[in-house]
This record gives structure tokens, C-alpha cells and sequence, in this order.
């Protein structure tokens, strides 16, 4: 009994001193100087040696200007303790009364602390980062290195350094940091891609390409060459990064998985024609069934995205070939599925393309594989208008594999599904829920299905212009591109002046960029810009339109013209760095 009461006592002691520092807290966060150093010195009394409790006492103090009592307070605690940061609070104590002289005779001390304890350096550095005496963190980091050369700070350093707008001693010693500890590249890398999409983006990115150029070229380890190649990608000069792969493979070809990605990359940013360079590369030095199958899906891949119906007959005799070459096992399931996927939606044949994803169920699967089969089929179910069979399949992926990324692309495609047969209610749901999903297109697409939902049926409440957007949805996923854009048109006409007008053509504009009728494209984007300026779909019918002037037209005029306007009129749009980006290219900037 007496160890249950001493227990509950406990307890309640614990709960309440949670309570009274959150409380201190809340205080502090409000702005209630005064009775948040009230209740941080009560904390403190209880916990003497906690230093974060005298550090918020402190502060507050120097909030009310109460510099006296909080030198009285410091001397009491250092004598006590002996800390080295506090020497820092001490400095900053006289700082704040614009006391510099004195300020430095502490912050001098706390650094010869180091020179002492080599191991005071993580207090006394982050106290010096948190009051922004960068230049004092960064003697603080130097006089560890010299006490004690085994410990390096590098990557602190090279924060510093950033943060000082020091770029070149940044660079330099990102790298130094990389090449001595690589575990740490990816996390420098992350810090790097972060000044590569700044303001300052121009100076950064031409001093790390030179920085990597100089180190490829006098030290032949591959670890260059694979760090040249991020920065390409990060650039989007897949073909520069390509050289780099290249080189390294010829030194080691061992695996060319990097390789292989970067061709994945390269396709996902719409660079088809390095993708194919690089796939014909694989083609050549590869032995590898797997790889063999990826490079030839993805070949193929391309070739269907790109096709006219003229064109379908060539890649069916294609896909059996390859299929004939690799046989029907799960190393070839991907054939499989593109091959069941162009039968249904390029073919129109739905029910010979489930009779070959049938068949692929029959192989030895793992659940990812699985997984893929299911979302086929789904797909294919739907693009037979037979919704709720699509919709029982793609539930099943999200039981399967919860919180999957493949789980999460099951959901997205369960509410387009719902969308597509006007069940708006039920689909707004889930592509709420979908907004902040981890995948970043999958949160993107999710937002633009909910934005276009719920702005529609506010203006709207009987949904019938947005019924008949969702029939124009539902033929562009049956690949029916002709009877969209009737559908659309039909939208258009009946729908004058409608909230569903501008989002009516962004899609028309798509749909004609895909089929290759480019002034048709520019036409409905011009439209937006013209009638709804002050819509939602502006920043992307600027872009749109830029993009076609630069990538499709050669009209670099126009395409500057367009760029720039994103720049100056829609700075928190998606496409911004992208924009400034061709914009700095077009412009005849060199150093990027």
C-alpha cells in the first residue's frame, strides 16, 4: 500500500510539473515577461542544474530590462556551475546594453573554454548560433578542430558560412565534408539543393559547378563524377549527367542502376530524347534480365505516349516480340501490364487486355507485384464505365499495402473514380484527405481535384456544369482525346461566363498540346489570360503558353515575355523557379 501511495504522489508531482512549464511556456510564447520569469524561477528552484529553465529566466529578465539581476543571476549560476555557455549568456548579457567592449572579454573566454574542454564546443557553439554570433560559432567550431584535430565540424561550418553569405568557403567545405565522411553527402546535398533554387541561386550554383569541375579533374575517384552528375540533375542537364554516369561505369561497370534511374528522371521531366540515349546505352552494356525488361518497358513506354493511331499496329508487333523474348514470367510483369494497358485504352480491346492481366494474376507474385496486377485491372474496369468493380479493386491495394505510396496512388485513382461517375460528395472527402498525402504529385493532384469540386459547387449547387466537366475528365482517361474536346466545347458554349469556364479551357489546352496542335493550345491559354486574369489558372496558362514559345515554337521572344510575367505577377506560384530558371537561359545568362 505505502509503495501504491508513494507511487500515485508521484504521479501527481510529475503531472503537475509538466503543468507548470507548459504554463511558464505559455507565458513566454504570449509575451507575459513578468510572470513567465515568475514561474521559470519556481521551475528552477526545483530543478537548479536544469540550464534551459535558467536560460528562459534569464531572457526574461533582459526582456523587462532588467539587466542587473540578470548579471547577479549569471555570476550566481557560473560560480555554481562552472558552465562555458554561460559565459556566452554573461557576454550577450552586455551586448544588449550596448557594451561591446565587455561583451567580447566573455565570449573570448567561453572560447578559450574549448582550447581547455574541446567538448564545450556543442554548448557554447549552439548558445553563440541561437543569439546569431555566427562569426564567434565559427572560432568556436575552429578551437575544438585544434584541440582535439579528430573531431571535425565541417558540416556546421559550412552552415555558418552559408548563413554568412560566405558562398566559396561554403562550397569548399560542404565538399571537404562529403569527401571525408560520404554518409553525410545526401544530408549536404540537401543543404546545397536549398541555395540552388534561392535568390542567390545564380552565384551558388556557378561556384559549386566549377568547385565539382576542378575536383572531377584532379582526383579520379568516381565520387566526384557521381556528385558532378547530382548537380547536373539537380540543373535538369540530364545529358551532362548521363557523361558523368557513363565515366563512372566505365571505371567500375559493375551495376548501372544509377544509370537506369537517371533515364527515369530524364522521362519524368519530359527529356525523352537523353531517356532513349541513356536506355540504348543499358541496352548495349547489359546482360541483365531485369534491367533489360525496364530499359525496353520504358522504350516502348515512350514510343505509345508518342504514337498515332497509324503508328499502333508497329508497337503491337513490338510488345509480343519482347514478350516472346523475355517470356511470361513476374521479371516481365511490367510488359505484361503496358501490354494489357495499350490494348485497353490505344486498342479499345478492354476484354482481350483482362484476359492478359488475368493471366499475369496466375504468376508468383509478391504483394507489390500484385498490387500493380490489381491497379491494371482496376483501370481497365473503369475505362469500361464498370466503377464500382474499379472501385473494389483499388480498395483492396489500400487494405493491402496501408500508408504505401502505391496505397495512396489506389486512393487517388478510387476518387477520380468516384468524381468520374458525379458521386462529387464522397470524392471531395477524399481528396481532402488526400491533400496532404506524403507524394508530393499524388498531394498536388489531389489539391487540384478538390479546388475544382469545391469551388464548382459553390457557384453551382446543382453541379451541373461540373457533371459535364467530369464526362470531358472521363473521355480524356478512355484516351478519347476528340470527343473531350467536343465535350469541352460543348461546356463552353452552354457555360458562358460559368466559374468552370477557365479550368474548361486549361484542359483544352492540354488536350491539344498532347495531340500536337500547338496554336489551337495557345488559343484556349490565351483565353485565360485574357478573360480571367484574376483566376486561379493564370500562373499556368502563362507558363503553358512559355513553355510551347520556348520547347515547341523556338519563339524565345515570346517565351521570355510569358516567363517573366510569372516572375513579376505570380511569385508563390508552382512554377515559379522553373520560370525563372528559362527565363535567366533565355535572357543569356551564363553562369548558370
Amino acid at each position: 500500500m505505502k509503495k501504491g501511495y508513494l507511487f500515485i504522489a508521484l504521479l501527481c508531482s510529475l503531472v503537475s510539473f509538466s503543468q507548470n512549464e507548459q504554463l511558464a511556456q505559455y507565458y513566454y510564447d504570449k509575451g507575459d515577461f513578468e510572470k513567465a520569469k515568475i514561474s521559470y524561477q519556481e521551475l528552477l528552484e526545483s530543478v537548479p542544474q536544469n540550464l534551459q529553465y535558467f536560460i528562459r529566466t534569464i531572457e526574461c529578465l533582459q526582456q523587462l530590462q532588467q539587466f542587473d539581476v540578470a548579471e547577479k543571476e549569471i555570476n550566481t549560476q557560473l560560480s555554481r556551475y562552472k558552465q562555458a555557455p554561460v559565459l556566452v549568456e554573461l557576454g550577450y548579457n552586455y551586448q544588449l546594453q550596448n557594451n561591446s567592449t565587455k561583451a567580447k572579454i566573455y565570449y573570448d573566454q567561453a572560447i578559450n573554454r574549448i582550447s581547455v574542454n574541446a567538448y564545450d564546443v556543442y554548448g557554447v557553439a549552439a548558445t553563440f548560433e541561437k543569439k546569431v554570433l555566427l562569426d564567434y560559432a565559427l572560432k568556436s567550431y575552429e578551437a575544438a578542430e585544434l584541440k582535439m584535430p579528430n573531431l571535425t565540424f565541417n558540416y556546421q561550418k559550412g552552415l555558418l558560412y552559408g548563413q554568412l553569405g560566405n558562398m566559396e568557403k561554403m562550397v569548399d567545405t560542404f565538399l571537404e565534408e562529403a569527401y571525408v565522411n560520404p554518409q553525410n553527402a545526401v544530408l549536404i546535398q540537401n543543404q546545397m539543393s536549398r541555395y540552388m533554387t534561392g535568390e542567390s541561386d545564380e552565384t551558388f550554383s556557378d561556384l559549386l559547378r566549377k568547385a565539382l569541375i576542378v575536383r572531377v579533374q584532379k582526383n579520379q575517384d568516381v565520387f566526384w563524377n557521381h556528385f558532378l552528375s547530382w548537380f547536373y540533375v539537380q540543373q535538369k542537364e540530364f545529358s551532362k549527367a548521363f557523361i558523368q554516369e557513363k565515366a563512372v561505369y566505365k571505371r567500375n561497370p559493375i551495376s548501372l542502376s544509377n544509370i537506369i534511374n537517371l533515364a527515369q528522371t530524364s522521362i519524368e521531366e519530359e527529356d525523352t530524347e537523353t531517356a532513349k540515349t541513356i536506355l540504348s546505352f543499358v541496352l548495349e552494356n547489359s546482360k541483365d534480365l531485369e534491367l533489360l525488361i525496364q530499359a525496353n518497358t520504358y522504350l516502348i513506354q515512350m514510343k505509345i505516349d508518342k504514337a498515332l493511331p497509324s503508328d499502333y499496329t508497329l508497337i503491337e508487333i513490338e510488345l509480343e516480340a519482347l514478350l516472346k523474348e523475355f517470356e511470361i514470367t513476374p521479371f516481365s510483369l511490367s510488359l505484361q501490364l503496358l501490354q494489357a494497358h495499350f490494348v485497353a485504352f490505344n486498342l479499345k480491346k478492354p476484354e482481350e487486355a483482362k484476359v492478359i492481366v488475368k493471366k499475369a494474376m496466375d504468376l508468383r507474385l509478391n504483394e507489390y507485384q500484385k498490387a500493380q496486377v490489381k491497379m491494371e485491372l482496376a483501370d481497365i474496369l473503369l475505362f469500361e464505365e464498370k466503377f464500382n468493380q474499379a472501385l473494389l479493386y483499388y480498395s483492396q491495394i489500400e487494405l493491402d499495402l496501408k500508408n504505401d505510396a502505391v496505397a495512396h496512388e489506389a486512393s487517388l485513382k478510387a476518387a477520380k473514380t468516384s468524381y468520374f461517375k458525379a458521386d462529387f460528395s464522397w470524392a471531395l472527402k477524399q481528396f481532402k484527405e488526400l491533400k496532404s498525402a506524403s507524394t508530393q504529385l499524388i498531394a498536388n493532384d489531389a489539391l487540384e481535384y478538390y479546388l475544382l469540386i469545391n469551388d464548382n459547387t459553390v457557384a453551382d449547387s446543382t453541379q451541373t456544369a461540373l457533371k459535364e466537366f467530369a464526362k470531358g475528365d472521363y473521355l480524356l482517361y478512355q484516351n478519347r482525346n476528340d470527343e473531350a474536346i467536343i465535350q469541352f466545347k460543348s461546356l463552353l458554349q452552354n457555360y458562358k461566363d460559368n466559374e468552370i469556364e477557365s479550368v474548361a479551357l486549361l484542359r483544352l489546352g492540354k488536350v491539344f498540346e498532347k495531340l500536337g496542335d500547338f496554336q489551337q493550345a495557345l488559343s484556349q491559354y490565351q483565353q485565360i489570360i485574357d478573360k480571367h486574369s484574376d483566376g486561379i489558372y493564370i500562373d499556368e496558362a502563362l507558363y503553358f503558353s512559355a513553355e510551347i514559345y520556348n520547347k515547341k515554337l523556338k519563339d524565345t521572344e515570346k517565351a521570355k515575355q510569358l516567363y517573366e510575367k510569372v516572375l513579376f505577377g505570380h511569385q508563390d506560384s508552382i512554377y515559379f523557379v522553373e520560370s525563372r530558371k528559362s527565363f535567366r537561359i533565355l535572357r543569356g545568362d551564363t553562369n548558370l
